[in-house]
């Protein structure tokens, strides 16, 4: 039985060394003096200094951010009126639209990113900024909608009836009453929408334009080139950002008992 405890916690310390060792290396080599990959010369912060001083990855840093705030705005909005459209719809036109959203969350990004370009191309738009932004709000819209129907399912139908019958109009039975109960589904989905727009980079590179890039295609382009230690810096950054984040809410979760 000893045995077994043992291995249970070796199998689960090797799973998630398996995870997170590549985010270890990369953390560390940061701090790495050489701009060489495989040695280690010594301890520096001047990769750190580096990055505040690179015009090219702040500026696709700025570019990665925005797209991915001002999609997820629109994503969120988007699905959730589509979500509350959907609940409310007959069983099988219900169907009908549930399956018509799993395509997109189904289909390799590869084909997303090459029918968006095609339609663009046919419709004439000028690939950059507008063209990238719009494809992060198509392709992160069904996800916010995945996130916001379990918690439509989960409210009583009654509950804005009531409202109603009561005198509520239709738009304050939404603000006060659908809106309160669905807050979770729709800031899940919101932080979904955000870290996937912030992730991208196949359907990023295939509909955008010269002189707009975000991170991951400016990381892509510096890789051919050979990889800025710079970019260990952004990317350390970035994720202490995230376990920060994810601090704070596990600590609201337990003093709270519901973060939301």
């Amino acid at each position: 039985m000893v045995k077994k405890h043992y291995f249970k916690k070796l199998y689960l310390f090797l799973m998630f060394l398996f995870l997170y060792a590549p985010i270890i290396v990369l953390m560390v080599f940061s701090f790495n003096d050489s701009r060489l990959k495989g040695s280690w010369v010594g301890f520096t912060l001047k990769w750190y200094k580096e990055l505040f001083k690179n015009r090219e990855i702040l500026k696709s840093f700025y570019n990665t951010i925005l797209i991915a705030v001002i999609a997820t705005i629109c994503a969120t909005i988007i699905g959730t009126m589509a979500a509350i459209g959907i609940y409310y719809m007959k069983s099988w036109k219900k169907k009908i639209a549930l399956n018509i959203n799993y395509i997109p969350v189904l289909n390799p990004d590869i084909v997303t990113a090459i029918s968006l370009m095609v339609m663009f191309n046919l419709m004439r738009i000028k690939f950059g900024m507008i063209t990238m932004l719009l494809s992060h709000i198509v392709f992160t819209t069904p996800y916010v909608i995945l996130s916001v129907l379990p918690k439509l399912k989960q409210m009583s139908k009654s509950i804005p009836e009531a409202a109603m019958d009561l005198g509520a109009t239709p738009m304050y039975t939404f603000r006060k009453v659908i809106i309160p109960e669905i807050k979770p589904g729709i800031i899940s989905g919101a932080l979904l929408a955000f870290t996937l727009s912030l992730d991208d980079f196949v359907i990023s590179f295939f509909t955008t334009g010269s002189g707009f890039s975000n991170l991951s295609i400016t990381v892509y382009s510096m890789a051919k080139k050979g990889i800025n230690p710079a970019i260990n810096a952004l990317s350390t950054l970035m994720f202490v950002a995230v376990l920060i984040l994810l601090l704070i809410i596990n600590k609201k979760t337990k003093s709270n008992g519901n973060i939301f």
